[in-house]
């Protein structure tokens, strides 16, 4: 019945273990015992490879170490390859700090990797079954998870070059511990299952039963769920990925621009996968920390009256907002150095941006785009490319007086983050002469009859 259950499974999940290198996850307890047994009887009628890693993680002394030979043994006489460790975890969470499962299933994976190295191996078939997707389920929504989290075990995922298979994700224990009595396996088992010091154990010994009561098979639908909600997500996913093609105004690995109103033109589904999209690309892993209290902080940022505002996300990543942009920075407090550049003759003067600003005398009176044209005996040489200053003022064309930088850029609404870097060209006299893509002096129009100009232009790295 389980072997049936279980073809029809791997069937459903397109997965054939014909040909393939794997490695068998036993601890001697009763789900990796069954799984072990069952490929091991499959062995005989496919062909496929199979190697056996267990790891003491040495928290019980010799019963745990008992535990490794009794493991050690059952392959011996069934002629499987087998690899074992001794891992002193206890001493791992003293030097790590981190907690016993976390350090547990740390140093399990890196033996795991060990083996698959050594044997060239193309899988590894783990015992995780129906009861333990449901636990899981469980404590992730109680957590608040969110996206594929939601989900649970998944039947296949990858680990470094190989990949990681649940072939028991349809069984429930119950069918596993007939399955061992039925065979007479005599598996090992494990006390501190039973305490309810472990979250998961409360939910095993408490919530499940109690579900259990309700409906036998509650961890097929469970498992179904599982299934449904891993390709509604990743529908939705694709879809978001091609939405954020039209919302990215700078995408850096360091820093992120998005269009609030381009983001906000998004089914309210999308946004919040865009958001978990940037984060994902910004952090290479994300931190522990970071909670669904930042993500509702975002969005109140991009929803609020203030054209401004600024959020801390952990590890150094700021969130600021500036009109209808939205900037994601690591490192926004080390503000880029500013720039003075001297250019006492013509060519072409390069940025720290990449971008250039070309002087040139030409004759020609026309104004080409992104350009400026001045009469070279009304400005003083050298010409400044510098970034703002202190209360730097310009002459504006058209209007008397004098209007302060400050000003214009709120007036012409320049992001926060981009006012410190955008270039400001002064004569050598310092009289503003021009902020390229925003205003020119009354300077710039005072051309008169000459044999030659000063032509001054604006070019961008990318265009």
């Amino acid at each position: 019945m389980i072997e049936e259950k279980v073809d029809r499974f791997l069937k459903h999940k397109h997965f054939t273990l014909t040909g393939k290198r794997l490695l068998v996850g036993v601890s001697g307890g009763p789900d990796s015992l069954a799984l072990l047994h069952l490929l091991w009887k499959k062995q005989k009628q496919q062909d496929f490879y199979l190697v056996v890693a267990h790891v003491d993680h040495m928290f019980r002394g010799m019963e745990s170490y008992n535990e490794a030979k009794f493991v050690e043994q059952f392959c011996q006489e069934r002629h499987i390859p087998f690899a074992m460790k001794r891992v002193n975890v206890p001493e791992y969470i003293e030097r790590t700090g981190k907690s016993s499962q976390v350090s547990s299933r740390e140093c399990r994976y890196e033996f795991f990797a060990e083996v698959v190295r050594e044997h060239r191996l193309t899988h590894i078939a783990l015992a995780h079954h129906g009861d333990d997707q449901i636990e899981t389920i469980l404590m992730r929504l109680t957590r608040g998870s969110s996206g594929t989290a939601r989900a649970g075990i998944p039947f296949i995922r990858r680990f470094g070059d190989v990949f990681i298979v649940r072939p028991f994700l349809v069984l429930s224990r119950r069918e596993i511990e007939e399955y061992c009595l039925e065979h007479e396996l005599n598996p090992r088992r494990d006390p501190s299952n039973e305490k309810d010091v472990y979250l998961r154990n409360r939910f095993r010994n408490h919530v499940v039963p109690f579900l259990k009561q309700e409906n036998q098979q509650v961890h097929e639908h469970f498992q179904r769920f599982s299934e449904e909600l891993l390709q509604d997500e990743e529908l939705l996913q694709e879809l978001t990925k091609e939405k954020m093609n039209t919302v990215w105004k700078d995408k850096q690995a360091n820093r992120i621009t998005i269009d609030i109103d381009a983001f906000q033109a998004m089914p309210i589904p999308l946004q919040r996968r865009g958001i978990h999209l940037i984060l994902n690309y910004l952090y290479e892993k994300k931190p522990a920390s970071l909670s669904a209290v930042h993500i509702e902080q975002f969005f109140s940022l991009i929803k609020g009256n203030n054209p401004s505002g600024r959020l801390d996300f952990p590890y150094g990543l700021k969130v600021k907002r500036s009109y209808r942009m939205c900037h994601f920075v690591f490192n926004a407090d080390s503000v880029e150095e500013g720039f003075c550049i001297e250019a006492n003759q013509p060519g072409e003067y390069f940025l720290p941006n990449g971008d250039s600003v070309l002087l040139e005398y030409t004759a020609c009176e026309e104004i080409l785009k992104d350009s400026i044209l001045l009469n070279k005996k009304a400005v003083m040489l050298p010409i400044i490319i510098r970034t703002r200053k202190p209360g730097d003022r310009m002459s504006l064309k058209g209007m008397e007086g004098s209007k302060k930088i400050k000003r214009i850029f709120i007036d012409e609404k320049v992001p926060l983050g981009e006012r410190d870097t955008w270039p400001v060209i002064t004569d050598g006299q310092n009289r503003v002469l021009w902020l390229p893509g925003l205003k020119e002096s009354r300077e710039a129009s005072l051309v008169n009859k000459d044999e030659n100009y000063l032509l001054i232009t604006y070019k961008r790295q990318n265009e």
